[in-house]
């Protein structure tokens, strides 16, 4: 059993790795062995992320990259390939909301800025192809590996004030289940495509739509979160970790193509 969750000494490259998510994916798959990539376009966050793991006796390396832009994406490949090794793992955890693409009292859809609101699409799934498009190539050419992209509960269910960002995530899950296809069709059967889609986590992205900045108090939407959270709670980064090392281990090795909620239920409460 031991065998079958081992991630020793397997390569995996992070997007959007000195974030909270997908900084606490990057410390626990070092600390289960795997060298770690931490990539981000902050050089600071990557920085202090990888630094962390280093001190805890862990393997990882931060590298700045954007990607919105492919010559950053295969120049921080090459990087992770020449200090690390072939990589084995792909996470697509780049993403995020924007303020000025949400609706509020002061800002309606009609009068939502549609740069705001391509940014958002973007940074969420252009993001995610692009940097599919470069690491996967290397898969393809190799005949095996792995990407985990990371969706959100609003792909399911759209979810009010965030349009962009929902359709964004939507078209995430929609791309990983044809590229789950394509690859296995087309390239390898050892390549395998996965997304998991968590509910309600605390991050910087959407602190300002759930709390109050002043008082730290839960806004509305907050509190409607919880309602209709059977387990009453927002998400803790470290609760994505069980499910991420199923899916990058040769546990799930028949698993493709799908998206699985980390959502505390939220999915399946219909609200009565």
């Amino acid at each position: 059993m031991k065998e079958l969750f081992d991630l020793t000494g397997r390569v995996i490259a992070i997007t959007g790795a000195g974030g909270v998510l997908c900084g606490a994916m990057a410390g626990a798959l070092a600390k289960a062995g795997a060298k770690v990539a931490v990539l981000d376009l902050l050089e600071d966050a990557a920085n202090k992320v990888a630094k962390k793991i280093k001190s805890s006796g862990g393997t990882a390396i931060a590298v700045k990259c954007n990607v919105l832009e492919k010559d950053t994406l295969e120049s921080a490949k090459e990087k992770v390939i020449a200090e690390l090794g072939e990589i084995d793992v792909l996470i697509n955890g780049a993403g995020g909301n924007k303020k000025e693409a949400t609706t509020s009292p002061d800002l309606s859809f009609f009068d939502l800025p549609a740069d705001a609101v391509r940014f958002v699409f973007d940074l969420n799934f252009i993001g995610t192809f692009l940097t599919a498009q470069v690491f996967a190539a290397d898969m393809a050419k190799r005949g095996q590996g792995i990407i985990l992209n990371i969706s959100s509960m609003a792909s399911l269910s759209p979810l009010t004030k965030v349009m962009g960002y929902s359709a964004a995530k939507a078209a995430v899950n929609n791309f990983t289940q044809w590229l789950a296809v394509h690859l296995c069709q087309n390239y390898s059967k050892n390549i395998r495509v996965n997304a998991i889609a968590p509910g309600f986590f605390l991050t910087e992205q959407n602190r300002f739509l759930l709390t109050d900045e002043k008082t730290g108090e839960l806004t509305p939407r907050g509190r409607t979160i919880i309602d209709h959270t059977p387990m009453g709670k927002f998400g803790q980064p470290e609760e994505l970790i069980g499910t991420v090392m199923w899916l990058l281990s040769d546990a799930s090795e028949f698993v493709t193509g799908i998206v699985v909620p980390i959502d505390g239920g939220f999915s399946a409460f219909s609200g009565v």
